[in-house]
């Protein structure tokens, strides 16, 4: 696939190279978000380049086979045997060309068979100053690369000249990867695969999203088949744990009080797991606007990155059945609860998308965006799907996000909505309220639809 977006992480990473100064780099995502595809564009047409990618082997093995790699940037490293890691990056140190790059994929893995290595990193990286050397550090364990750089009691804490860590792709990247589909097309694949490139790069070429699902996630052959374990692994000891927590979210169990109970625990043994989630950007603790932060017995928790909410919603139900949804047949009875997962997907990225761009029609920016649940004036419960206040505080948007509606229903559903807008217990407290339908595909000339998110 064409390479997509990127432009402030790789202009980040050509100033650090130009730098005449030696330094060190660490880039760090969850895994297939695209970081070793960065490092290649960012770095191609280099001679001076020494990389390697590390696996779970034994420490020996790796060194072998880093010398090997590292030779055409150091010829004859690979033709001595280096009894540690010091030995080994000493040699480097002195005989590598100034300004020669260093890249160490999945460096976790060095670390997981090596603990002294930071240390002995350390060590090198004060000398790199001098020799203009750059050494970039790589890895998609999350919580081992934030622990090694930004933990001030770890060795390479304050060594890093760039700590970068890589985001999903933005949706207004999609009409670019997939120029051929048709917005709500577009939008189908965005609710499935989210902001993750290698996700995309698996569609390229394939129009239809069923085919790939069925090929690469529904099929026990396919690529994406067992990709949750591969997430979770790299970050989480308990993963399984972990794998509980998201199979109830993904199931509706939104509360931790539910989870608890469907899982037969104390509730506070969920606070680990939650938490760990929660840092990983895998899950999202959604309490209603405006509501006091910690939220109490109302906050709900919910998937956070798209595919696992996906796999977690149709795909883990299935697991054990023998077919597996490999027939045309079983596919078309999930069609209908996936028109339910893709409203809520386009609830979500009308609320992503309120404060990067202006509403048609709507002079504010907006700061705290969120949904709202609860009691109403008339002491009935009622949900709102976007609320939103205004960046002066003066103004409230009460929104309703629907994936099809006809003019007709448009009429009625704003008219309901403007009552549920007079409702709510704090819109008394802003100047101005806007009430605006938010519909992907259908409604009236004044909608905000798919157009709107690029």
């Amino acid at each position: 696939m064409e390479f997509l977006d990127r432009v402030d992480e790789r202009k980040r990473l050509e100033r650090f190279l130009r730098q005449p100064e030696g330094a060190m780099a660490c880039l760090y995502g969850r895994r297939r978000i695209g970081k070793s595809r960065l490092l290649e564009e960012v770095l191609a047409g280099r001679a001076d380049v020494a990389a390697y990618c590390a696996d779970r082997s034994e420490a020996a093995l790796q060194r072998a086979r880093m010398a090997e790699d590292f030779s055409a940037v150091v010829p004859g490293l690979s033709d001595s045997e280096y009894r540690d890691w010091r030995r080994f990056f000493e040699r480097w140190q002195r005989d590598a060309p100034r300004g020669s790059v260093m890249v160490i994929d999945e460096f976790p893995y060095l670390v997981e068979k090596s603990p002294e290595l930071p240390s002995v990193l350390q060590k090198i990286a004060d000398g790199l100053r001098r020799s203009g050397q750059k050494i970039v550090i790589c890895g998609s364990s999350q919580r081992m690369m934030q622990g090694l750089v930004l933990d001030e009691r770890e060795p390479l804490y304050g060594r890093c000249r760039v700590i970068m860590k890589l985001e999903p792709i933005g949706y207004d990247w999609l009409r670019k990867a997939f120029p051929k589909l048709s917005a709500f097309g577009r939008f189908e694949h965005y609710a499935v695969w989210g902001g993750v490139p290698r996700y995309w790069d698996i569609c390229q070429g394939e129009q239809s999203l069923w085919t790939t699902l069925r090929d690469e996630v529904f099929s026990r052959q396919g690529l994406f088949h067992n990709e949750p374990a591969f997430v979770l692994q790299d970050d989480l000891e308990g993963a399984a744990q972990a794998s509980s927590v998201l199979s109830l979210i993904g199931q509706g169990a939104g509360r931790p009080s539910e989870m608890a109970a469907r899982l037969q625990v104390p509730q506070t043994a969920l606070g680990r797991p939650l938490k760990r989630l929660l840092e990983l950007g895998l899950v999202r603790r959604e309490i209603p606007f405006r509501a006091d932060a910690k939220g109490g017995k109302r906050a709900h928790y919910k998937i956070e990155d798209p595919f696992l909410r996906f796999w977690y919603t149709f795909v883990l139900p299935r697991y054990s059945d023998g077919s597996f949804l490999s027939r045309h047949e079983d596919i078309a009875r999930i069609k209908e609860p996936f028109r339910a997962f893709l409203g809520e997907a386009w609830e979500r990225l009308v609320r992503d998308m309120l404060p990067t761009r202006p509403l048609p029609g709507v002079a504010c920016e907006w700061k705290a965006v969120g949904r709202w649940w609860g009691q109403g004036l008339n002491r009935r419960p009622m949900e709102v799907d976007v609320v939103a206040e205004s960046a002066d505080g003066r103004s409230l948007l009460v929104g309703e996000a629907k994936l099809k509606l006809s003019m007709r229903d448009c009429e009625h559903e704003l008219a309901e909505l403007r009552v549920k807008a007079e409702l709510l217990p704090f819109a008394r407290d802003y100047e101005k309220v806007i009430v605006k339908m938010f519909v992907a595909e259908g409604g009236d000339f004044d909608c905000v639809d798919l157009r709107w998110c690029g």
